[in-house]
């Protein structure tokens, strides 16, 4: 009783997955259209090489705000605030716009700027850039073509700081400063015997 088969049920079909695309069948295309998976998300678009791992802010985003970065960065929207990226290099895109002040270890405008940049290793201004602002910075590259308004202040990078072990050690006691009394008159008799 437990285990009869009831007669009145219709069976279900076993799964069987479809057979291999064979040479005849790709001969035909609407074959193979059959064939291939359908994907409702759209084909991934690569960007360029050039930016290789750094994080993005696309064309199409505005942010308003404060943005750090632990990672290079690649703007191609718009930005309003400041943009911080002290230990990494921040690159402005052909369509990106920044009124902000940035401070980063690398600056590349290839965009448009309005306000301070301060760049700890260098500023890049490419031909089709605009830069309105102050710049501080220890190298600075401005092609020919490219608009900038403002200060540039050179600095020399700083030498990295020695740490306690290995600086020079400073004598406990310095030597007193000898405050000797000007020449006696040669007239005088003061030879010690």
């Amino acid at each position: 009783m437990w285990n009869k088969k009831r007669e009145d049920e219709p069976q279900r079909p076993l799964y069987t997955p479809p057979s291999p695309t064979t040479s005849a069948s790709l001969n035909n295309p609407a074959d193979v259209r059959k064939e291939m998976p359908l994907s409702s998300m759209p084909p991934a678009r690569f960007e360029p090489e050039t930016r290789g791992g750094a994080a993005t802010i696309g064309k199409a985003v505005k942010v308003v705000g404060q943005i750090f970065s632990r990672e290079d960065l690649y703007v191609d929207g718009e930005v309003e605030g400041t943009v911080e990226a002290l230990e990494n290099k921040l690159t402005i895109g052909p369509n990106g716009t920044l009124k902000a002040q940035i401070k980063a270890r690398e600056v590349v405008a290839l965009g448009t700027i309005h306000g301070n940049v301060e760049a700890t290793d260098k500023i890049e201004i490419r031909k089709d850039a605009r830069l309105t602002g102050d710049i501080r910075t220890a190298r600075i590259i401005i092609e020919d073509g490219a608009y900038f308004k403002g200060s540039i202040d050179i600095v020399k990078p700083e030498p990295p700081k020695m740490s306690p072990k290995t600086q020079p050690a400073q004598p406990a006691n310095p030597p007193a400063a000898s405050h000797a009394s000007p020449q006696a008159p040669s007239g005088g008799n003061d030879t010690k015997r």
